[in-house]
């Protein structure tokens, strides 16, 4: 008997160990009221380690280390936006940063989520961060003059299924264009290189890209023929996609661009899991935008906190709302 209550013991601590080392390797439930200086570790999710998020991720995560006694931030690469929403859902992230459609969609269960019929709510808005400029451009010289203008042209919509495709259907669509079937464009799945070859090589006549402006592609393009933005309406789109804002490119962001152009853009955020603190966040939320230019990115020094509620169509976090409405930025209340 007395050795049957030894192995039985023996192994209750042996599951009790295992079980704790599990909990262990997943964020830690914050319980309790958080304090300056207490040990707090967090994991932030960024991008691959060739994209902007990741090294910006790791600036941001020195700059609350360095400003938050007791704050320690892991950065962690990943397949970007997506994977992120998805790693905050299993709470193996505690902070992510996204880009604001993916926000949104992660939240209503649309799109890629709605492709495996998911829908996650367990985390909110920290704040808008930086614009993903939609750029729309053809040859300098090309009689198109508006996206209606493609209409039977061949164009570069982005990669099969990648960010810049949504963005490209969404907003030809917006404008009555399908290419679902060549309908009413030739569509070239093609990524930011490739695409930029078609255009030089003169195998597209249009090339859709979402990112930071000036784009590396766009400028090799440039090598070859000067180019042209094409206008967007963004009112066109804001019925039934909130989350676009109102972009504009400015003269001699590219050679030969003599006039500034209006776009779109959707926005770079930070999103924290919802059960985090409303302190700490508060204290993330306000070192993030007082700490910005010690950040050493270049996206850094495009935080403005009057633009931190532009383009979010989710919830924020209290401790972020807090903040935010401290400094003056108006915030609507969101389900």
């Amino acid at each position: 008997m007395t050795r049957y209550i030894y192995i039985l013991t023996l192994v209750l601590l042996v599951v009790c160990l295992v079980q704790c080392s599990e909990v262990g390797q997943k964020t830690a439930e914050k319980s309790g009221e958080w304090k300056p200086g207490q040990r707090t570790d967090l994991i932030i999710a960024t991008g691959g380690t060739g994209g902007t998020y990741y090294p910006l991720g790791g600036g941001i995560a020195k700059a609350w280390k360095d400003a938050l006694p007791g704050v320690n931030v892991t950065v962690q690469a990943t397949g970007a936006s997506v994977a992120n929403i998805r790693l905050l859902a299993k709470k193996e992230a505690d902070i992510a940063l996204v880009q604001n459609d993916i926000a949104d969609y992660g939240r209503s269960g649309k799109e890629v989520f709605g492709e495996m019929s998911e829908r996650y709510t367990n985390y909110l808005a920290m704040a808008s961060l930086f614009p993903e400029v939609v750029q729309i451009v053809v040859n300098a010289d090309s009689p198109i003059q508006t996206i209606q203008d493609l209409r039977g042209k061949k164009v570069v919509v982005g990669a099969a299924a990648s960010g810049t495709e949504l963005v490209s259907r969404q907003i030809f669509s917006a404008y009555g264009l399908q290419y679902k079937d060549q309908k009413d464009i030739s569509p070239l799945f093609l990524g930011f290189v490739e695409g930029a070859t078609a255009m030089k090589d003169g195998n597209a006549e249009g090339l859709a890209i979402v990112s930071g402006i000036p784009n590396a592609a766009l400028v090799d393009v440039q090598t070859t023929r000067n180019i042209r933005l094409l206008p967007i309406d963004v009112e066109k789109l804001k019925t039934a996609y909130p989350f676009y804002v109102e972009f504009v490119a400015k003269a001699g962001t590219y050679k030969g661009m003599d006039k500034d152009v209006p776009v779109a853009a959707l926005k770079a955020m930070l999103v924290v899991r919802s059960d985090l603190d409303n302190n700490l966040v508060y204290m993330l939320t306000k070192t993030l935008f007082s700490s910005a230019q010690e950040i050493g990115h270049s996206k850094a020094r495009e935080f403005d906190v009057k633009h931190a509620a532009e383009g979010v169509t989710i919830p924020f976090h209290p401790g972020a709302e807090k903040y935010l409405r401290e400094q003056g930025v108006a915030i609507e209340s969101k389900p």
